[in-house]
């Protein structure tokens, strides 16, 4: 891990969610108490002064790239995993508000009922009023991951540093829970990131898109107290830029 030497003060991050995280102690689904927990940390980074968007994924729910076959289109499937994106949104949103965070859903679907549509300087005005804006629907095409979409979406909103949520503390040689020598790379380009096909903490596209346009990703493990704080602080993990 970092010292606190390297640590670095950010306007605005991404924090990309992955749905699994959020099903916690279930099987599937949202475990609301995690949710919470999730909510005090992130808080945190609110009060500390950095703007806080997220991109969720819904793999809790649906995955579009499992579901494609046996009759559903890959389309349609897309669709549906951008529908478990929702869901996982509208819930954070109500943990965020219960929990004092002024918190906003928007959707890059079509879903005006349950949440306000993805508008660039909508989206801007919440953070600049300090509010978490929470971001559903992924880029709301199909064949794109939230990966790829939570660096779109960076960049989109001028973020500084996209931070990839998972239960491991960063990258590593080889697979840490096959191999327990294995050891924690701290600092990796961008570069090596894209061409290592042993890389596999985001999907090429999304690396690819930070590469080019020199967008720093930090992957962290975001179940410890104060990680999250950490990484938006340049702290912790591993260091992808």
């Amino acid at each position: 891990m970092a010292d606190d030497s390297s640590s670095q003060t950010y306007n605005r991050v991404l924090l990309k969610l992955s749905g699994e995280q959020l099903s916690g102690k279930y099987d599937s689904g949202i475990d609301a108490e995690f949710g919470a927990w999730l909510a005090a940390e992130i808080k945190k980074v609110v009060d500390s002064g950095t703007q806080v968007v997220i991109m969720v994924g819904g793999g809790n729910y649906a995955r579009g790239a499992q579901l494609a076959g046996h009759g559903i289109r890959r389309v349609t499937a897309d669709h549906i995993g951008m529908l478990a994106t929702m869901m996982n949104a509208l819930a954070l949103t109500d943990i965020f508000e219960s929990c004092d965070i002024p918190t906003r859903c928007l959707s890059n679907i079509f879903a005006e009922q349950v949440a306000e549509p993805f508008v660039h300087r909508l989206a801007n005005n919440h953070l600049k009023k300090g509010r978490v804006v929470i971001v559903a629907g992924g880029i709301g095409r199909p064949y794109l991951t939230t990966d790829t979409a939570a660096v779109s979406l960076a960049l989109e909103l001028d973020c500084e540093l996209v931070m990839k949520a998972t239960k491991v503390d960063g990258v590593y040689d080889r697979d840490p829970a096959k191999y327990p020598d294995a050891a924690k790379i701290a600092h990796l380009s961008l570069q090596a990131a894209v061409s290592d096909d042993n890389i596999k903490v985001m999907d090429k596209a999304a690396l690819g898109l930070a590469m080019e346009h020199q967008l720093p990703i930090i992957i962290f493990n975001s179940t410890e107290p104060d990680n999250i704080l950490n990484a938006a602080h340049g702290r912790g993990g591993t260091t992808i830029n």
